[in-house]
């Protein structure tokens, strides 16, 4: 048996927006069932988003701390950022993600995961990067504001990364995502046997 996902769309009979945000918005669909009967469900939409995995020559992590409100949480998460217009290349809108929160560009950059984050409640797709061969950027910091303007940095050993998401205590989605799947690679093929950047990504086509 193969194990993978595979695309089906079930048949929407009705659907509205009750709710348009400035980024994203809520839509409420009413689905048939194999059975025939149908059900509404409420779900948001999502732009989508990628994040990067910055790992450097002492195999440390780049990462940053950012207040999240929904969760009443400081979290250490990876750069990360939405993929602000409709067909954006994923790789170009992740190395703006690392220029603008750390300040870091990467010469050699692989794909380290596709993940859905809440399926039964949110469209969002994420594109994980994994970004090496580090160097400070050029030009001056980009200018940050509202909870960016509080963010820490810091580069945190991946070591001590993996210990922190077994024992509980750092749980950003694309972070504890990201530091297994790159260890995963370690012990398997290897970083080099990795997606390129630019491989395809069907829930967010784009353009190369």
């Amino acid at each position: 048996m193969q194990v993978q996902d595979t695309p089906e769309e079930w048949r929407v009979v009705a659907t509205t927006t009750p709710f348009k945000g400035a980024k994203t918005s809520v839509r409420t669909d009413d689905v048939e069932m194999p059975d025939g009967s149908v059900v509404r469900r409420d779900y948001q939409v999502h732009p989508g988003s990628v994040a990067v995995v910055a790992l450097d020559d002492q195999d440390r992590v780049v990462l940053l701390k950012q207040y999240r409100h929904p969760v009443r949480h400081k979290l250490w998460e990876i750069p990360a950022g939405l993929l602000d217009v409709p067909g954006e290349n994923p790789l170009h809108a992740a190395q703006r993600e690392l220029y603008e929160e750390a300040h870091v560009k990467a010469e050699d950059w692989r794909v380290l995961a596709d993940v859905y984050t809440t399926p039964g409640g949110c469209d969002e797709a994420v594109r994980i990067f994994l970004a090496r061969d580090l160097s400070e950027a050029e030009g001056e910091r980009y200018q940050v504001s509202d909870e960016e303007a509080d963010m820490e940095l810091a580069r945190v050993p991946l070591a001590e990364l993996v210990r922190g998401v077994l024992a509980g205590e750092l749980h950003n989605t694309c972070l504890v995502t990201g530091v297994l799947s790159l260890t995963a690679a370690r012990t398997g093929d290897g970083l080099d046997a990795l997606r390129p950047a630019d491989a395809p990504w069907p829930a967010r086509p784009y353009q190369a």
